[in-house]
């Protein structure tokens, strides 16, 4: 038998403040079912984890010396782990009252549920668009890119996105992200885990591709509520994660979708996804610089 119900997992690297506030929501709902709290932190050099063992004895903590990334940091934390369900949490998350009980409920009364996402809100109360469409080329070139600025409420990124939906009962969806993921042991184990090719980014989307073709659900749950704020780590090195993020989105096509193509085409595909991921990087980064300049010379 499982030591716990659930095991929740989270990596952190150089968010102490916010991990002192994730573990605090976590403190406070610890007679909601019987979980435990592991953190592994990934070299980080703000205190985090000194804080961690002084301020949160009940944590099992787990120090690296060097940076795993997501994928990886998260299934050395669940090798530790006893819990029949186990949990990725990003640790600028806040846990709201009831949301582990009713994450742990769930998934006893449906067993063939291998993911499990709940309602993640901005800071600001907001609805946060956490369950989605599997990555198409089109969402790509609209998602996050001035083309999409130009055009705000075009369709393909309102479909990735599934914005014409109140997001207000439980659902089936492509996948979830891993701010917030609760996991059926027995299928992460199934699976193998988060592919640790990917370093950061896509290790949900992958990870819930491969939920699906094992024959479970994935299931956006809204009778569960998280707040999360977005990108705190990653912001501290912008551009690094974005070129991050597009060897990542590289990595996923190679993996999920060249191989279902005819053997003469891959070629051409490879060059063409390549050459729009490229463009697309270039893009965003160039922004980002000319916002930084913008600010160091006041004219933001």
């Amino acid at each position: 038998m499982p030591d716990f119900d659930l095991s929740i997992t989270i990596c952190s690297w150089n968010t102490r403040n916010d991990l002192r506030e994730c573990l605090a929501s976590l403190g406070k709902v610890r007679d909601e079912a019987n979980f435990e709290v592991i953190v592994l932190d990934n070299a980080s050099d703000d205190g985090s984890p000194d804080m961690v063992q002084h301020e949160y004895p009940w944590v099992h903590l787990m120090r690296r010396d060097e940076n795993l990334g997501f994928g990886a940091g998260h299934n050395r934390a669940m090798r530790e782990a006893g819990g029949a369900l186990v949990m990725p949490l990003n640790s600028d998350t806040i846990v709201h009252e009831g949301a582990i009980r009713a994450i742990v409920k769930f998934m006893e009364e449906k067993p063939d549920v291998g993911v499990l996402g709940p309602k993640l809100l901005n800071p600001d109360g907001s609805l946060q668009y956490s369950c989605r469409r599997f990555p198409t080329p089109m969402a790509a070139l609209f998602r996050n890119t001035p083309l999409g600025r130009l055009f705000p409420n075009n369709r393909f990124s309102r479909d990735y996105l599934m914005q014409d939906w109140l997001h207000d009962e439980p659902r089936d969806v492509d996948w979830v992200s891993a701010a917030a993921v609760c996991i059926r042991r027995a299928v992460y184990e199934k699976i193998g885990g988060f592919d640790e090719r990917f370093f950061m980014y896509m290790e949900d989307v992958d990870l819930c591709f491969r939920v699906w073709k094992a024959g479970y659900r994935v299931t956006y749950f809204p009778g569960a509520v998280i707040t999360h704020a977005i990108g705190r780590s990653t912001d501290i090195a912008a551009n690094k994660m974005i070129r991050q993020f597009h060897h990542s989105m590289m990595l996923f096509y190679k993996k999920h979708h060249l191989p279902s193509m005819p053997l003469l085409l891959r070629p051409l595909a490879v060059g063409s996804a390549a050459v729009m991921l490229w463009l697309r990087r270039t893009v965003l980064i160039a922004k980002n610089r000319l916002d930084e300049w913008k600010r160091r010379t006041g004219r933001l």
